[in-house]
């Protein structure tokens, strides 16, 4: 958005709601000019259908709203991100009611990196919270953002897990960007903003409501490539984040538990209706290298490192590979890596544009 064009913009996002799809529509008619649309006459919205609801939506000022995310952006590390400014996440974009505006804190490029949502129970078992470290810090050194929800529980793991790993987290909240919720993770929050981004749809102010929880995790979905659930009771909201995940067309990975651990049962139930089961964080990292090369293609090209700004040992497993297929065996045994650490560079070379699965779990280089 247009520096000058954002405080209309700012008053229609106010008027309409954070979620209006009627909102995107409205712009639309007006070639995406917030400004045409507050200038437009009532006659004129009525002619192209809109109720006078919408209408009155059009003729409201919110000065103080305004003024208080103009305000709030100026602040370091605070950001307004608008649906046609070029650091608007594609995938999100992508999905069906995309967020118009999402208000971030801290390092805005993370929105536009190969994401992978970790999600579960608030309420987890020490041994399923200890699988969400894991499995995310196992992502984050394979140079996946870990995306959750900042909850209690196996959120919280996963963000600890990735910033344990020195690898990024994002946190799609339910509330105001401005507030910390819940308190009991305070702490964290403030490591993800210095080190990862916190993102919201929610209007500056806004605190933890009901219906917010499952708004955000549409958002969650939507950010990545796909999305893992590690422990989910029988009706917990993480089994809403699988459904969005599959409806938007993105895979679903889970992990089973014992059938006496009530707070596996959503993750079964999962299974049953086509999620892919997964053991470790090798196997969902396979199930994503076919993935890889789709969802590097939907980034910003700048999104992708050339060889040169490689570390040195993925550099040196580029230079393994060559344009004619070679099997991932003969790469472990040129290289010297394990299976696990080679399956992990070769997702980061893919997701880099680098290099492609070919049949028979050989790779060549693009």
């Amino acid at each position: 958005m247009q520096t000058d064009l954002l405080p209309a913009f700012l008053h229609l996002y106010h008027a309409f709601g954070p979620h209006s799809a009627a909102l995107l529509r409205l712009l639309g008619h007006f070639d995406d000019d917030p400004g045409r649309v507050l200038e437009s006459e009532p006659q004129e919205l009525r002619e192209l259908g809109y109720s006078a609801r919408a209408i009155a939506a059009t003729r409201s000022r919110r000065e103080r709203q305004v003024a208080l995310d103009l305000g709030w952006a100026e602040s370091p590390g605070n950001h307004l991100i608008c649906y046609d400014d070029g650091a608007y996440p594609e995938l999100l974009r992508q999905i069906p009611d995309f967020p118009p505006l999402l208000y971030a804190r801290g390092d805005k490029g993370l929105l536009t990196t190969p994401q992978i949502a970790v999600v579960g129970s608030r309420l987890c078992t020490p041994g399923g919270g200890a699988t969400a470290f894991e499995f995310a810090a196992h992502f984050a050194a394979a140079g996946l953002t870990v995306t959750s929800g900042l909850a209690l529980g196996i959120d919280a793991e996963a963000h600890r897990g990735a910033l344990h790993a020195g690898g990024n987290t994002l946190a799609v909240i339910a509330t105001g960007a401005d507030i910390d919720y819940p308190a009991a993770n305070r702490p964290l929050a403030g490591r993800i903003r210095d080190c990862g981004l916190i993102v919201s749809e929610f209007p500056l102010g806004a605190t933890a409501r009901r219906g917010h929880f499952p708004r955000r995790n549409r958002i969650i979905s939507g950010l990545a490539i796909a999305t893992l659930v590690v422990e989910a009771a029988g009706r917990s909201g993480s089994l809403i984040t699988a459904g969005y995940a599959a409806d938007q067309g993105r895979e679903v990975f889970t992990v089973p538990g014992s059938i006496h651990n009530p707070q596996t049962r959503g993750c079964h139930n999962l299974i049953r209706d086509g999620a892919t089961l997964v053991e470790s964080p090798e196997e969902v990292l396979a199930g994503l290298g076919t993935l890889a090369e789709t969802a590097a293609s939907t980034l910003p090209a700048a999104a992708a490192k050339p060889p040169e700004a490689l570390d040195p040992e993925l550099r040196a497993l580029l230079e393994n590979i060559g344009y004619d297929p070679v099997h991932c065996d003969l790469l472990a045994a040129r290289s010297g890596l394990t299976i696990d650490k080679l399956s992990s560079m070769l997702l980061l070379l893919e997701l880099n544009d680098l290099i492609q699965p070919a049949p028979g779990g050989c790779y060549v280089r693009t």
